[in-house]
């Protein structure tokens, strides 16, 4: 069963929604890439990304850092893996998957059904155009907030203050999607519902439960 144990406001009347991207509403996975530059060596691969270009170093460039500077700096800690660094930016658009098409029929139903829908992502504000010309369905949302934008990363407070000034939306009558739960409490505690995602059929079972949907 979905962790609903973060939702917040018992029965409001909603009128809006936010949704996470990544791993929400679109696939992106760095293993797209390496696995190619790994020969399909998995236990290599999985030790570099979990050592070299980790998620924390990621999570640098959502918050703004340049990937000139981050990818430099890791360098210069990992010279004899300099090449594979390098592709984490020069090939990045290789680490995108595809739009989750349950997702993106979730929101169009909200639309539908009159709720305004918005986008807050962790996300670097260099990349997020290779994604906004692969997925078209992005276009969905009335506007999108990315972390790189704001310099300031989920689950910090500030930054769902800021997506709610951004969008105009009240908390107490807006839920929140995303599949990290850190970043669905850090929304439960700016007034928001919260939804874990876990699958797109488990957020429309929950949604429909609830009378969203």
């Amino acid at each position: 069963m979905p962790d609903y144990s973060l939702v917040n406001n018992p029965q409001p009347s909603f009128t809006a929604a936010i949704f996470d991207l990544g791993g929400v509403f679109i696939d992106w996975n760095p293993r797209y890439l390496y696995r190619t530059l790994f020969a399909d060596d998995e236990a290599a691969m999985e030790q570099f990304l979990a050592e070299v270009t980790t998620s924390a170093w990621n999570l640098q460039m959502d918050a703004g850092k340049t990937f000139a500077e981050a990818v430099e700096e890791l360098q210069l800690k990992h010279p004899e893996q300099a090449e594979l660094i390098a592709a984490y930016h020069e090939r990045w658009p290789e680490m995108l998957g595809d739009v989750n098409a349950e997702t993106a029929q979730v929101v169009r139903d909200l639309r539908a059904r009159g709720l305004h829908v918005y986008a807050l992502s962790n996300w670097s504000a260099e990349t997020f155009p290779y994604a906004r010309e692969a997925a078209r369905e992005l276009e969905l949302f009335e506007d999108i907030l990315i972390s790189g934008e704001m310099r300031l990363t989920k689950p910090d407070p500030r930054a769902f203050a800021h997506a709610a000034d951004r969008f105009g939306v009240d908390p107490a009558t807006t839920f929140f999607v995303d599949d990290v739960s850190a970043n669905v409490a850090a929304a439960r505690d700016a007034g928001f519902t919260g939804f874990v995602f876990t699958t797109a059929a488990a957020l429309r079972a929950g949604l429909t439960e609830r009378g969203i949907l």
